[in-house]
């Protein structure tokens, strides 16, 4: 098994008719997606989405890829094709079509619809050419063949990507429902068909690679909503991913069967269930949803609302519930029904919201509780078929955080896949399949770009650790008024201090600490106020680690008096 190392290089020039494959996220993380594919001066991307920010980035919106190794060869790209329209395979494209705006964006039909709305907010007009399962449609030296897939959204694809230097199949996220609610299966036969042909390197979905067995089926959800539809007192709020249009249309059906109306909660799930009922791919009961003004007039055991929020964030719909800064009202009798996976990393936001509900008297379902969620995503069992059947003679896990990959790498071995052909990547690890044989040959850039606000990328991993000073240790400002031509205090200094201890006392100690800073520095001659900043910066922080072990962020200001 080929492991990165971390004194990699930079990857020599791409050997004649060889192919390159670059993951540029979403290999050690679960997020932000994006593989690129090089071939005979060409570049095909597979997915580009963003990842959520952990507690410590905060002010981060969302983070990027990062497209350095491509942005000179952007008129290169033939292609950006997306398996399916979560946002940690879509989320990316805004910011990557803001730098070419022409690029063909390629997708099926749902997966489309949730991008042009996504893309619409940021004034863009993609130019897009939608697929479905079946279709090959060549994109420079690449010919790609799109296969149906099933994961937790609908329309999803895997994507067989043939060229000279052999074929390559991309599972996207999947699982192997076998009774998916749609009737549209993974297409196994596809798999095994590619399989025939021969598959040279396989990239397959390791977020569950960990997990034994296989991956319940998305109908053994029915009993559980069902029952909480027929005993609910009051009414019933469902949170869900806003793009889970299966596991809302069988609360859809469960609310109809029961007499409830539905009302949906929340920009992104009203956009896009509009969308899916729209295409065709929600089936939804002729009056069976109201606004949340015809509610008012129902009574509470008539009622379900459906909203965002199933992940502790907190600006959505279920977490203002939770906080009471939501104009619906949670009381005694209402069910909160919460229909979604914990994300690793979510899980403290998630209880926080989970016991906020239940102070005020909900009672609360979860995956903890009640068979309310199923994961999208193919299990250890399902990932040994899909080596058993494709047969690969490559394999590189993709879609996990390490141990993910890892233990995907492992179920490939032991399938009688050859350890020296199994590689496990990480972002911006250059993976080059030549004459048949996947190997590691260097590395690119690829940290993370963070989205804070308006700007991208001017949120730095030090301005991080400047905020999350600020946030944990405080500031202290100190305005010092120095004699230009004695060097010493013209008078004492002013200390402005937030979320560092003090009273007016504290800082007297530090003042005779400035004196023999500054007399120091006239001695050596030191008269430029920069370097003066940093002396007067150093010495108050270390005397406050010394008397308070705290570390505040020092911002010292020197005037001439």
């Amino acid at each position: 098994m080929s492991h990165p190392h971390p004194e990699l290089k930079a990857a020599p020039p791409l050997p004649e008719g060889g192919l390159r494959v670059i993951a540029l996220g979403g290999l050690g993380e679960i997020g932000r997606n994006m593989t690129v594919f090089e071939h005979a001066g060409k570049l095909l991307i597979v997915d580009c989405g963003v990842l959520f920010p952990e507690e410590t980035q905060p002010g981060v919106d969302v983070i990027l890829p990062d497209f350095t190794s491509i942005r000179d060869r952007l008129d290169d790209v033939v292609a950006v094709v997306l398996t399916h329209g979560h946002e940690d395979h879509i989320g990316g494209v805004p910011y990557l079509l803001r730098e070419r705006s022409d690029i063909p964006v390629v997708g099926s039909k749902l997966t489309l619809a949730f991008l042009e709305a996504k893309l619409k907010e940021h004034g863009i007009r993609p130019r897009t050419v939608r697929v479905r399962e079946g279709d090959r449609r060549g994109f420079g030296p690449f010919d790609c063949e799109f296969v149906a897939v099933n994961h937790s959204i609908p329309d999803s694809l895997a994507v067989a990507i043939r060229t000279r230097a052999g074929m390559v199949l991309h599972t996207g996220d999947f699982k192997m429902d076998q009774f998916p609610l749609d009737d549209r299966i993974t297409d196994l036969r596809a798999f095994a068909r590619l399989g025939e042909e021969g598959v040279d390197l396989f990239l397959t979905d390791s977020t569950n690679a960990e997990v034994p067995g296989f991956t319940t089926s998305e109908r053994e959800l029915n009993p559980a909503i069902e029952q909480v539809m027929r005993t609910a007192p009051r009414r019933v709020i469902v949170s869900s991913f806003a793009s889970h249009v299966h596991r809302i249309q069988q609360v859809l059906d469960a609310a109809h069967q029961h007499g409830r109306k539905v009302a949906f909660v929340g920009r992104s799930m009203v956009r896009n269930m509009g969308i899916a009922r729209d295409l065709g791919y929600l089936k939804v009961p002729s009056g069976l949803v109201v606004t949340t003004k015809e509610l008012e007039k129902l009574p509470d055991h008539k009622i379900t609302l459906v909203c965002t929020g199933s992940q502790g964030e907190p600006m959505a719909a279920l977490s203002r519930m939770a906080n009471r800064d939501h104009m619906i009202r949670i009381g005694k009798g209402d069910t909160v029904l919460l229909a979604s996976s914990l994300i690793p990393g979510n899980e403290n936001a998630i209880y926080r919201v989970i016991n906020g509900l239940t102070r005020w008297g909900a009672h609360v379902v979860h995956k903890g509780n009640a068979k309310v969620h199923v994961s999208g995503h193919a299990s250890a069992g399902e990932l040994v078929y899909c080596y058993n059947i494709v047969k690969p003679r490559n394999v590189m896990p993709v879609h996990g955080e390490w141990r993910h990959l890892r233990a995907n790498a492992e179920l490939a071995i032991r399938t009688g896949v050859d350890a020296e052909r199994v590689v496990i990547a990480e972002d911006g690890v250059v993976v080059d399949l030549v004459d048949g044989r996947a190997s590691i040959t260097g590395k690119v850039p690829a940290g993370n770009v963070y989205v804070d606000g308006m700007e991208v990328g001017g949120a730095t991993e030090a301005s991080l650790k400047d905020r999350l000073t600020l946030a944990a240790e405080g500031v202290v400002t100190v305005v010092a008024i120095v004699d230009a031509d004695t060097g010493a205090l013209a008078e004492a200094p002013d200390f402005l201090a937030r979320g560092f201890v003090h009273d007016d006392a504290t800082f007297e100690p530090v003042i005779p600490i400035i004196e023999k800073t500054l007399a120091t520095a006239a001695e050596e001659g030191v008269g430029d106020a920069r370097q003066l900043e940093q002396l007067l910066a150093r010495a108050v922080a270390n005397w406050a680690f010394r008397t308070y072990r705290r570390k505040p962020l020092i911002i010292p200001v020197i005037i001439d008096a």
